[in-house]
């Protein structure tokens, strides 16, 4: 009896040290994990060096300086080609220039058009460091990322001027190619901060200098007209009269589409016809209801006098693209239509919700393209562009099918998202050199952007879209604007040069006071 009751009290007694230890262990598990997961998830929030998911989204915004693709296989090539140009530059001899777009856009049009002005930024960047007679400094790529709406522009912002003052030596921003409410935050705030930034395809007047003589953007230049601007080109193409059109637009509307309204507005004072409003979804890339709403429109232009030929219409792509395939559904067949638009019809291109069939059955679209590579190929006017200078892009892409330029993966340059955009990084170019100190490698950052009212005259940028000269608020001068027409098979046609002006730049291409 003794021994067993001796056996008892000992189990008892360590009973509860057993307890406490395994607690112990328990407690150092469970914090073991809960830090093991901490770092998983706090590493799982990073993709890339400057470049991380936010807490609320699982994009990847910020500014990349690698390889890195954003998940986006067709940028991979080109992205692969700019890290190979960017390590062979040597510490002390660069500035580093961000490309500012949505590289996580899921958007089938927004992701062709990021890969197109990815392909023409990289391509003046490569024409910098190689072709320019041994100019300096030499140029560094940086991709900054928003995200797909542009939504997370404050961390990328904050990101870019960091960079500004580290060994990155961020001395300008490219890009910004679509003129939204995101992109003109972001616009407003690096140029609060100093820092330059020269727009590609942004054309909306609003995010542009020079309004009621104000500049809201200081350090902001563009290489693109004012949409108002090229509602001027197209009318002097169109020669149409108010009484023979009316618009459709969107409503409320954006900064591009608003302008573009009040444009097309303008020039239609008097018609008898009133404006017709859409409004689509707020995420515009979305279908929505709105061919329900087209297709009512639609019976309307049916209903007009007979004379009525032409539509103008301020939207953006999917819906100018719904409003085409309504129209070509009319049920007046018998009566022909030209719809005019702003260079969102350039989306159109690859756009496989398209009915063709419309442009078979008397609907005709044109619009204001950027740029065309064969806007200056056959008999060009003398001044305002030349052959020449698209002809050394079309070279360049070509080299860029092998190294050492390339590989870059397949590039056109029918859409004039590359051109505009290899304009926009040599403008940058331009800037950041000429505000360069003789016998000083690197331009102080707030010179660079008192660079643009000096881009004029033999000062000009001989840009593949045509020639660049700005006024004193950064904003181009008398553009050449190319019409472009849809073919039925989906193409582009290059129509014809117009010129916000009604003609041509003197061979000065000085703009008036």
């Amino acid at each position: 009896m003794r021994a067993w009751l001796h056996e008892l009290v000992q189990r008892i007694r360590t009973l509860p040290i057993y307890r406490y230890t395994a607690l112990v262990l328990a407690a150092a598990l469970v914090f073991g994990l809960v830090q093991l997961t901490r770092t998983l998830l706090h590493d799982d929030r990073s993709c890339a060096a400057g470049v991380a998911r936010p807490e609320d989204s699982s994009e990847c915004v910020g500014v990349s300086t690698s390889s890195f693709n954003f998940g986006q296989r067709q940028f991979a090539d080109t992205i692969r080609a700019i890290d190979r140009e960017n390590r062979s530059l040597k510490a002390g001899t660069y500035v580093t220039v961000a490309l500012f777009e949505p590289f996580t856009a899921t958007d089938a049009d927004m992701t062709n058009d990021v890969l197109h002005e990815l392909q023409g930024s990289y391509l003046a960047q490569y024409r910098a460091n190689h072709d320019d007679n041994g100019e300096t400094p030499y140029i560094r790529l940086a991709l900054a990322n928003p995200g797909a709406t542009g939504a997370y522009w404050e961390r990328t912002v904050d990101r870019i001027v960091t960079m500004t003052k580290s060994s990155d030596r961020l001395r300008a921003v490219t890009g910004i190619g679509t003129s939204t409410d995101n992109n003109k935050k972001a616009v407003a705030e690096l140029t609060r901060l100093g820092i330059p930034v020269v727009g590609s395809s942004i054309t909306a007047d609003d995010l542009a200098n020079g309004q009621q003589g104000k500049d809201p953007y200081p350090g902001l230049a563009r290489v693109s007209p004012t949409n108002t601007d090229e509602a001027r080109a197209l009318a002097a193409y169109a020669k149409v009269t108010a009484d023979r059109a009316l618009l459709v637009y969107d409503k409320p509307g954006d900064p591009y589409t608003k302008t573009l309204q009040q444009a097309f507005a303008t020039l239609l004072k008097g018609s008898p016809y009133g404006s017709w409003p859409f409004t689509p979804p707020t995420n515009r890339s979305q279908e929505g209801s709105t061919p329900n709403t087209f297709r009512q429109i639609t019976d309307l232009v049916c209903d007009t006098d007979a004379k009525l030929n032409t539509v103008f219409f301020a939207g953006r792509h999917t819906q100018l693209r719904q409003f085409i395939n309504a129209l070509g559904r009319r049920g007046c067949q018998s009566r022909t239509f030209t719809v005019l638009t702003g260079d969102e019809g350039s989306y159109l291109t690859g756009d496989k919700k398209l009915d063709r069939s419309a442009l078979q059955h008397g609907v005709a679209v044109r619009y204001t393209a950027l740029a065309h590579p064969d806007a200056w190929v056959n008999k060009p006017p003398a001044t305002g562009g030349s052959a020449q200078d698209t002809q050394d892009l079309k070279k360049l892409v070509a080299a860029a099918r092998t190294s050492p330029v390339g590989p870059i993966g397949p590039a056109s340059l029918d859409d004039g998202q590359a051109i505009i955009a290899y304009d926009a990084m040599r403008l940058a170019v331009h800037g950041i050199r000429e505000a360069t100190p003789d016998q000083q490698k690197i331009p102080p950052l707030a010179d660079v952007g008192l660079q643009w009212p000096q881009v004029k005259g033999s000062l000009r940028v001989n840009g593949a879209s045509g020639w660049i000269c700005l006024d004193v608020h950064g904003n181009p001068y008398d553009k050449a604007v190319p019409i472009v027409e849809l073919t039925p098979k989906g193409t582009a046609r290059f129509v014809k040069i117009a010129w916000p002006e009604n003609r041509p730049p003197g061979k000065e291409c000085l703009p008036p006071a």
